[in-house]
């Protein structure tokens, strides 16, 4: 059984490449603030700021462009 407190502070391995590492270092060090913290920001950011919208758009692009010839011979 997972104890109670570790689904509210469930902690997680974060593996970046070391340029992502050196400007995530930069970025901590412009902002005055932990790696993690800025880290963790950019995750809510992007939560936040990523619509089901944005999603759809996107993967519909994809989908567009990938089966392009498909949707044409279908719409024949």
């Amino acid at each position: 059984m997972i104890p109670f407190w570790y689904l509210e502070t469930m902690a997680m391995t974060l593996r970046l490449n070391d340029e992502e590492m050196a400007a995530l270092k930069r970025q901590a060090e412009t902002e005055h603030r932990s790696m993690q913290e800025v880290a963790r920001l950019a995750i809510l950011q992007r939560i936040n700021g990523y619509s089901r919208a944005d999603f759809i758009r996107e993967n519909t692009e994809l989908i567009l462009e990938r089966d392009a010839e498909a949707l044409r011979l279908l719409a024949e």
